[in-house]
């Protein structure tokens, strides 16, 4: 009786045992942010798996001697996601889904502390299961379009018993310690803030009436980005000229055209504006500051003057990059 009751303390031993080992991680990737949502709103993403996997059943709680370290360490000494143009995107990793819990590069991190190996119940089913990193951006990062990326090796250090038995005996330890990749990456796309107000000629008795209206288009653009800025012929175009319309269905001509000059602002190929044609910080795209195109709107006084009434017309700006 006694040498069976000890082969069935033997096969309970065998499947309290927990196994973990360190596989290849997946990816955390940020997608594709437009450069104003990077510097304004913090951005969140997370991998499934940060390199360490385990499979077993634990037949008590983690002790306080346990640990499972990880350790995340740039490969490149970097301290952030890197550009194409040495831009930086500041971001920090957490053990869990929320922001606590911040893991420090080069700091190493125990995952058996606050309750986070329990809480993902990596140790207590048969099916494998692998440890999650949690990342979220910092805001305020003025960059350039292009790929970030930052690539960490993770050194985990993992000992741990796995199985408990008569008066809390630890049956058995694993200790393992061994390193893989993780790489994390976001993707930037050029982006514009435009500021554009309302043209408006008053009112006047006939066309030769209505004054010269000098105004501009305010454009920040994302940093280092070239780009032209168009504008198309309105609701009611024709015979080359832009035209408002009444309720009445009449027309009166008018025309935008560049900075104080004669040149017609318009959607395609040379009649469009490039970044560095700007009256006020002309070149690339800054990303912070705002380059200003200045224009004069004026209505053409070789048209006969139309019914009295209120005319209107839509125009849309576009930049292209």
């Amino acid at each position: 009786m006694k040498r069976g009751w000890a082969s069935l303390m033997l096969l309970a031993c065998t499947r309290a045992q927990a196994l973990c080992d360190v596989v290849s991680t997946t990816p955390a990737s940020f997608g594709t942010v437009t450069s104003t949502l990077v510097n304004t709103v913090v951005q969140s993403a997370s991998t499934g798996n940060a390199g360490l996997r385990c499979t077993g059943s634990l037949v008590s709680l983690l002790a306080a001697d346990d640990h499972f370290y990880a350790t995340f360490t740039p490969t490149g000494g970097t301290t952030g996601l890197v550009g194409p143009t040495g831009d930086v995107i500041n971001y920090t990793l957490y053990a869990n889904n929320t922001s606590n819990f911040a893991i420090a590069r080069n700091t190493r991190y125990d995952f058996a502390r606050n309750g986070i190996i329990d809480a993902l119940g990596l140790l207590n089913g048969t099916t494998p299961k692998t440890v999650p990193i949690y990342l979220k951006t910092q805001i305020g990062s003025t960059v350039a379009a292009g790929l970030y990326q930052e690539t960490f090796a993770v050194e985990w250090d993992i000992n741990y018993c796995y199985g408990i038995g008569v008066g809390n005996i630890c049956l058995g330890r694993q200790v393992l310690k061994q390193s893989t990749s993780l790489t994390v990456s976001l993707t930037v796309s050029n982006d514009c803030q435009i500021t554009s107000p309302n043209i408006s000629f008053g009112s006047a008795p006939v066309v030769a009436g209505f004054s010269t209206v000098n105004s501009n288009v305010n454009i920040a653009c994302t940093k280092g980005s070239n780009y032209t800025v168009g504008l198309d012929d309105g609701q009611n175009g024709a015979g080359g000229r832009r035209r408002m319309k009444s309720a009445a269905n009449n027309y009166l001509a008018y025309d935008i055209f560049k900075s104080a000059g004669n040149l017609r602002w318009g959607k395609l190929n040379s009649e469009r504006r490039a970044s560095s044609d700007a009256d006020i910080n002309p070149g690339a795209g800054t990303g912070s500051g705002s380059q200003v195109f200045n224009y004069n709107a004026r209505v053409y006084t070789d048209q006969a003057t139309p019914p009295a009434g209120t005319y209107l017309d839509s125009v849309i700006l576009d930049v292209q990059f």
